[in-house]
């Protein structure tokens, strides 16, 4: 019986069901996510009456920083505003709805309503499909979702 090396934990993102000894490459999404990466969002534009049209695309950081703990939860700083995660072993990224601080252009903040999923891979990449959904005084409920795209 020929011996093949690999990823033998089941819980990595490189996992090698083949590999019968362990050679130390080992990838876990946990580990991936976490760090600076580079966001290229592609929001739909926000139209308010009297205002205008708003850009989130605009509003965003060229970069957000993950970190996490060991639970494979994920705390993302999105323009000193902290939005938590959760991602699984295959390195999908679930954020459960919660509310954070964030000026969508208006030049005042609003409570923000975010959620959403995405998914990071194994070269450092990956994407998040965000809904931001807000109250504008006198104008009512918005709502917008974005499609991130992440790279390191």
């Amino acid at each position: 019986c020929k011996k093949e090396e690999g990823c033998v934990d089941s819980l990595a993102m490189n996992y090698n069901i083949d590999a019968d000894k362990d050679d130390g490459t080992c990838v876990y999404s946990h580990q991936i996510a976490q760090g600076i990466w580079n966001i290229i969002p592609d929001c739909e534009d926000i139209t308010i009456p009297v205002i205008g049209t708003i850009s989130l695309n605009d509003q965003l950081p060229e970069t957000i920083e993950i970190q996490g703990s060991t639970d494979n939860t994920l705390f993302i700083d999105i323009s000193g505003q902290q939005v938590s995660g959760n991602i699984d072993n295959l390195g999908f990224i679930t954020v459960p709805q919660q509310t954070v601080q964030f000026d969508p252009g208006l030049g005042f903040p609003l409570d923000v309503v975010v959620e959403g999923t995405g998914q990071v891979d194994i070269d450092n990449t990956g994407a998040m499909d965000i809904l931001y959904t807000f109250e504008i005084p006198l104008v009512g409920s918005q709502s917008t979702s974005c499609n991130i795209i992440l790279n390191k």
